[in-house]
């Protein structure tokens, strides 16, 4: 059986942003994708800038991939499964993350 915590209420996430939550002592960036009830979850570390900032990036799509650029060197980490598109050989972390009854919660 699968764990769910409960991190913020999805409307607490303005459509198109990224909001930051603690879990498990690590520092999480949760993405609304539109006003849809579509979230995506990664690490809010960014280590190309060597910062937690993530949060704070600009949402979009590459083709048909959903992804986030960094607020500080603007290279992209694509919000399925935290690759960085312009260096292959970087990635976040990604989280499972799930809205239930208009909660979003993390597993």
């Amino acid at each position: 059986m699968t764990a769910w915590t409960s991190v913020c209420n999805l409307n607490d996430i303005a459509p198109d942003t990224g909001v930051c939550a603690l879990f498990n002592g690590e520092q999480v960036a949760i993405f609304r994708w539109g006003n849809s009830d579509t979230v995506y979850a990664i690490s809010n570390y960014d280590p190309l800038g060597d910062a937690n900032v993530l949060s704070r990036g600009i949402i979009g799509s590459i083709g048909e991939r959903p992804v986030v650029a960094s607020p500080l060197y603007k290279q992209h980490f694509d919000l399925e499964n935290g690759e960085c598109l312009e260096k292959a050989d970087v990635s976040v972390k990604r989280y499972t993350v799930r809205v239930d009854a208009g909660v979003v919660q993390l597993s």
